[in-house]
C-alpha cells in the first residue's frame, strides 16, 4: 500500500490541520494509473455514484419515452443546490412521467443553497420534498419504476425492483458483484454499497469510455456523460465544486459524495478517479481531487491554467481575511 496524498490546513506560519486522502486512477480495465493509500478497503461512495443510479432510468427508455432532456438528465445525476433551476426541472420531470411531488421518498429539507433557502422561509413555506438536494436522482427512479410498471411505493428500499437494478447497473461498471458488498442507508434513504476505491474508479473510466459494458449500458453512459458536461449547473448549482470545476475545464466530469467522497471521469483519456478524505472532510477532498488532476499530464496549457485556479482555498476570518490556506502537503 502507498502512502495517501495529505492535504494540510495553515493558519499564520503553522500547519494546523492534517487530511489524509486515499485514492485510485484507474483505466476501464482496471489497470491502476496511479494510486494513494488503501484502494481496497470498501467505502462508501454515497452520492458521488448518482451517474450509475440513473442508468437504469436511460437504459429503460424510460427518459426518452417521459422527453427528458440533456438538463433533467443531468439533474438525475445530482446533488442540486434547490435553486429555483433546479426544483422547476425536478418538478417537471415528475409532471412529465405524471407522478406527485408525495411520491418522492428522499425527505424534505431546506434548499442547500442559502439564498434559495432564505427565500423559502421569508415566504412562509416549509421544505418539501422537491428541496430535497437529492430529488432529482429520485424523480429519475420514479420515472423508471412508472416507466416499468413497477410499484412507485417503496421504490427507495434495497429489494425493490428500482434499487436492484441499480445495484445491477453498479456491478456491471464497477466490475464487483455489489449483492456481496456492505450496504448502508444513504441520507436521501435509498440504498448505498460500500466499494473498493479502485473498484469505483474503474467504474467510471467505464462511464468515460463504454468499455467493457454492454451495448445498452454503453449507450446508457454516453448520454449521461453528454448531459452533464452540457449542463454542469444542474448537477450542483452556483458557488459549488463540481459546477464551477466542470464550467472551467469541460473535458472533465466529477461528483462529490458525503464524507469527503469524490469521483471523476476524464473521457478524452479514458480514466476514472475515486477518493476519499479518510476523516471525512469536503474541503480536503476538493483539493485533493485538484492536486491529482494537475499530477496527469493530459491537458492543454489553458486547461492546467484553469485547474490551478482550483488547486489551494484561503481559510478565512470572519471578515474575510485570509488567514491560512488549504493545499496539498
Amino acid at each position: 500500500m502507498t502512502e495517501p496524498l495529505v492535504i494540510e490546513v495553515t493558519r499564520g506560519n503553522l500547519v494546523e490541520s492534517r487530511h489524509a486522502i486515499s485514492f485510485a486512477v484507474c483505466d476501464a480495465a482496471g489497470a491502476l494509473v496511479a494510486t494513494g493509500g488503501d484502494v481496497d478497503r470498501p467505502e462508501y461512495p454515497r452520492s458521488s455514484v448518482k451517474a450509475f443510479q440513473a442508468i437504469p432510468m436511460l437504459e429503460s427508455g424510460a427518459a426518452t419515452h417521459f422527453g427528458y432532456d440533456d438538463g433533467q438528465i443531468a439533474l438525475a445525476c445530482s446533488s442540486h443546490n434547490g435553486e429555483p433551476r433546479h426544483i422547476g426541472a425536478v418538478t417537471t420531470m415528475l409532471t412529465k412521467a405524471g407522478i406527485v411531488e408525495s411520491a418522492l421518498e428522499c425527505g424534505a429539507v431546506l434548499p442547500m443553497y442559502k439564498p434559495a433557502a432564505d427565500a423559502l422561509i421569508k415566504a412562509g413555506q416549509t421544505p418539501r420534498p422537491v428541496h430535497n438536494e437529492c430529488s432529482g436522482k429520485h424523480a429519475g427512479m420514479l420515472a423508471f419504476a412508472r416507466h416499468n410498471n413497477l410499484p412507485l411505493a417503496a421504490y427507495s428500499q434495497p429489494d425493490h425492483p428500482v434499487q436492484q437494478a441499480v445495484a445491477r447497473a453498479l456491478s456491471e461498471f464497477c466490475g464487483v458483484d455489489v449483492e456481496h458488498c456492505p450496504c448502508g442507508i444513504d441520507g436521501c434513504s435509498v440504498p448505498t454499497w460500500a466499494m473498493p476505491l479502485r473498484a469505483v474508479a474503474k467504474g467510471f473510466a467505464r462511464l468515460a469510455t463504454g468499455t467493457g459494458l454492454s451495448r445498452d449500458h454503453a449507450d446508457a453512459a454516453a448520454r449521461i456523460i453528454r448531459a452533464v458536461r452540457d449542463n454542469p449547473f444542474m448537477v450542483a448549482g452556483t458557488g459549488r465544486f463540481d459546477t464551477d470545476l466542470m464550467t472551467a475545464v469541460p473535458r472533465i466530469f466529477v461528483k462529490s459524495g458525503a464524507e469527503g467522497f469524490l469521483v471523476a471521469s476524464l473521457p478524452h483519456m479514458g480514466y476514472g478517479i475515486a477518493l476519499k478524505c479518510l476523516d471525512g472532510a469536503p474541503r480536503a477532498s476538493t483539493i485533493a481531487m485538484v492536486a491529482i488532476l494537475r499530477k496527469l499530464p493530459i491537458w492543454t496549457t489553458e486547461e492546467e491554467t484553469r485547474l490551478n485556479e482550483f488547486a489551494t482555498r484561503p481559510v478565512l476570518s470572519r471578515k474575510g481575511e485570509t488567514a491560512g490556506m488549504v493545499r496539498p502537503a
